[in-house]
């Protein structure tokens, strides 16, 4: 079956959507929400991949706060991103979408957290980042890597993590909701 694809340019507040049949491990009927773009590169973060640890295994000053983490992606595996809802709580943040926004003063969001200020349904913590250098992402997108769309603050925050890369394609509509249903191999079809 052939399907037109809509590109929409790599930006800050866009979706990735993995192809059906894209075999990278890593990136695998994932969806990866793009924080950054510029000439020089990109960043976002795989939003389909919960890991097992958990915020309070990952820092020292978090006991008692079992916040899931996500896998960003496998670029520096040690570090720790977040995207949230809340601009007005916590200062330094970048606004990447309509309601989403990226960072922030990390001190400020274990605070909140701590004293029960924000709703942890509203932030999303990742370990390790998705990166492109120059011409890579836009390289992918060529070979068809990847379905592009508008991310919207409800599949981003309020999507089980299980289903996202499949109500992403139903969100676009028209053919892509029958790519739901591709197996991950051609040939078991």
């Amino acid at each position: 079956m052939h399907y037109f694809r809509i590109m929409i340019k790599p930006a800050a507040g866009i979706l990735l959507i993995a192809d059906p049949f894209l075999k990278d491990p890593h990136f695998m009927r994932t969806v990866v929400f793009l924080c950054d773009h510029q000439n020089n590169g990109t960043v976002g973060f795989v939003l389909s991949k919960v890991i097992e640890q958990t915020l309070e295994e990952l820092m020292n000053n978090m006991e008692d706060y079992p916040v899931p983490v996500y896998f960003g992606g496998p670029v520096q595996l040690d570090t720790i991103h977040f995207i949230h809802q809340y601009p007005d709580l916590i200062p330094d943040s970048f606004k990447v979408g309509e309601g989403i926004y990226w960072g922030g003063n990390f001190e400020t969001v274990t605070s909140l957290i701590k004293a029960k200020q924000i709703d942890l349904s509203k932030i999303k913590f990742f370990l390790g980042y998705s990166g492109w250098g120059d011409g890579q992402l836009e390289a992918e997108l060529k070979e068809k890597s990847w379905i592009t769309a508008t991310a919207t603050s409800s599949l981003v925050f309020e999507t089980d993590p299980t289903d996202i890369w499949k109500e992403s394609l139903k969100h676009l509509g028209g053919d892509y909701e029958k790519l739901v249903h591709y197996p991950t191999d051609p040939q078991l079809n």
